[in-house]
C-alpha cells in the first residue's frame, strides 16, 4: 500500500480561516478585510478560552529559577496560567525535593513570613505580574526552584509566516471552533449547527490531551485491624 510517508500537514491560520468561512457558507471570493479582522479576533479569543479550560500539555514548560538566601518571592512569566509540580534543588550533585502548593489564606496564616529554612511550600500569586513565594524563605543551602508552568497558547497572526500554536491533532477542533464563532457574526442561521460540532471536536482532542501514566492509591488501613 502506497502512503505519503509524511506528517507535515499543518495549514496556516489564513488557510484555516478560509476553510472556516467556507464551512459557514461564505466563499473566499466574497471575503473582505473586515471578515479577516473578525477571524483574527475570533481565533485568539478561542485560544484564550482553551487556555482557561485545563492543562494543555503542549504548553507545559519547565522553569528553573536560581534561589537567593532570605528572598522568598520570585517573578513568574506573565504568560503562565498555572504552576503544576514544583521542587527545590540542593546539594552537589543536585538532589530534588518536591514542595506543595498553598493558598493565599494559608500563606497569610504563617506568623513569620521571613523565616528561613528549607522551603516546603509555594504560593502562586496570579496577578497581572505573577509571582511565586516560598515558605520558609531559602536559607542559602538550596540552589534552584524548578517548576512546570502551563503557558497561554501563543497569539495567532495571519502574516503568512506563523503557524497556529496547537498540535496538528487539534486542527479540526480549531477549524470547527473558529467556524462556530464566525457563524455568530456572519451566518447567525448556522450558529446552532456549528456549536455542537465545535464542542464535539474539542472533546475528542481534549480526551487525547492527557498523560497516560497509571495512578495508584494505596490507603493505609492497618490501624483498623487488630
Amino acid at each position: 500500500m502506497a502512503t505519503s510517508g509524511t506528517y507535515t500537514f499543518n495549514p496556516s491560520p489564513g488557510e484555516l480561516t478560509l476553510y472556516a468561512f467556507q464551512l459557514i457558507g461564505i466563499r473566499p471570493t466574497a471575503l473582505l478585510q473586515e471578515h479577516m479582522d473578525s477571524a483574527r479576533t475570533a481565533m485568539n479569543m478561542m485560544l484564550a478560552n482553551w487556555s482557561n479550560r485545563g492543562v494543555n500539555l503542549w504548553q507545559v514548560t519547565q522553569v528553573t529559577t536560581p534561589l537567593v538566601a532570605g528572598t522568598p518571592t520570585y517573578s513568574v512569566d506573565p504568560a503562565t496560567v498555572v504552576i503544576l509540580d514544583a521542587y527545590i534543588q540542593f546539594g552537589n550533585p543536585a538532589i530534588d525535593r518536591i514542595i506543595t502548593p498553598i493558598s493565599r489564606t494559608e500563606y497569610a496564616s504563617f506568623p513569620n513570613k521571613a523565616q528561613e529554612g528549607f522551603p516546603t511550600s509555594f504560593w502562586f500569586d496570579r496577578t497581572l505580574a505573577p509571582t511565586v513565594t516560598l515558605w520558609p524563605a531559602p536559607d542559602g543551602s538550596q540552589s534552584n526552584l524548578v517548576y512546570y508552568a502551563v503557558l497561554r497558547i501563543q497569539d495567532t497572526n495571519m502574516n503568512g509566516v506563523d503557524q497556529v500554536d496547537v498540535p496538528p491533532i487539534w486542527l479540526e477542533a480549531f477549524a470547527y471552533g473558529l467556524a462556530a464563532r464566525l457563524a455568530l457574526i456572519w451566518s447567525p442561521d448556522k450558529a446552532a449547527i456549528f456549536k455542537p460540532l465545535a464542542d464535539e471536536a474539542y472533546d475528542v482532542a481534549a480526551a487525547q490531551n492527557v498523560e497516560t501514566a497509571s495512578f495508584y492509591v494505596s490507603p493505609t488501613v492497618s490501624g483498623y485491624w487488630r
